[in-house]
């Protein structure tokens, strides 16, 4: 089978098994051992003196291994069993994708908190994001929603299907591990600000383009002027170097206010506001930006097949 198939049609295959499946919570999943690889490591070596050169050194060594893994596995199994690496790619393809987990459990908190009440939209909440939930109004409860819908566009979405497109399955599993060590020991905080500093940088640096490409994309399907006027005025007014380019889009299409002061791991942190719109986010809004989510999304694989048949039939 032609190169360009062998890339294609497990980007089509996990795109859908995406779709259809989401992310149940019982199924086996590479971040799951990824989460547990790293939690180990970090037990036996985040203590004493030099926790940023070990952080560090810990950080350079599992991506490496893990690039050098799949890279092995992907083209042993290309060059010698082409049904054989078609199946095991469009598997962690499906793997590497979470758009269909991230609006279910978005939507999720909308329903609950519409349906239960505030203490059930605040417990819902807290599954899905970072921030104490337990003083949040409904409002604060949407708004965080909507913050990490788009935020983890890029991160969930966007930035595996760009480093797929670079590197196949090694770069998509990469990807998910620094994003991994991000979210597990990429913090402010006594215990990890210097053993996870290079993870929290790396990941900076791996977000960089993608968190530009979905706010691009998000301004491009919903066709908003607002949106593009947000990105370029508070993109980069977010304390994250990434985070606020998304957010700003979404911020724009629904012509609202993002940001502000929220507690984290007990932290307050004065986030700058993204708008100045403070009106009230209704609960059918969950509806269009899960709309939004679908097409850029769906844009993305549209354009790596693309770039992947320019690529070799040029």
């Amino acid at each position: 089978m032609a190169k360009p198939y062998l890339l294609i049609i497990p980007l089509i295959v996990g795109y859908l098994l995406d779709l259809l499946l989401g992310d149940p919570e019982q199924f086996p999943h590479p971040v799951k051992f990824f989460g547990n690889t790293i939690a180990f490591w970090e037990r036996l070596l985040n203590k004493n003196q030099s926790r940023f050169l070990k952080g560090m050194v810990l950080v350079i060594m599992l991506c490496g291994f893990c690039f050098i893994f799949f890279y092995l596995i992907s083209a042993y199994l290309m060059y010698y069993n082409w049904l054989i690496y078609i199946i095991y790619s469009s598997v962690f393809m499906y793997y590497g994708l979470a758009n269909k987990g991230l609006i279910n459990e978005g939507r999720k908190v909308f329903d609950v908190l519409n349906n239960e009440g505030i203490e059930a939209g605040r417990k819902q909440l807290s599954r899905i994001v970072g921030r104490d939930t337990s003083n949040l109004s409904t409002q604060q409860i949407r708004i965080a929603v909507l913050e990490t819908m788009s935020e983890n566009l890029s991160d969930g979405v966007i930035a595996p299907l760009f480093y797929y497109a670079l590197a196949g399955i090694p770069g998509i599993m990469t990807y998910k591990l620094i994003n991994t060590l991000d979210s597990m020991i990429g913090y402010h905080s006594e215990r990890y600000e210097q053993f996870g500093k290079f993870a929290a940088r790396l990941d900076d640096v791996a977000n960089f383009i993608p968190s530009r490409l979905t706010a691009l994309f998000m301004v491009g399907v919903s066709f908003s002027k607002t949106a593009l006027q947000f990105v370029f005025r508070y993109g980069n007014k977010h304390k994250s170097p990434n985070s606020g380019y998304p957010e700003a889009a979404l911020a724009g299409i629904l012509n609202t206010r993002f940001g502000g002061p929220n507690t984290y791991h007990g932290v307050l942190l004065e986030k700058p506001y993204i708008g100045e719109n403070d009106r009230i986010i209704e609960h059918q809004e969950i509806k269009r930006v899960i709309y939004i989510n679908h097409k850029v999304c769906f844009l993305m694989v549209v354009l790596i097949i693309a770039f992947i048949m320019a690529v070799y039939y040029e």
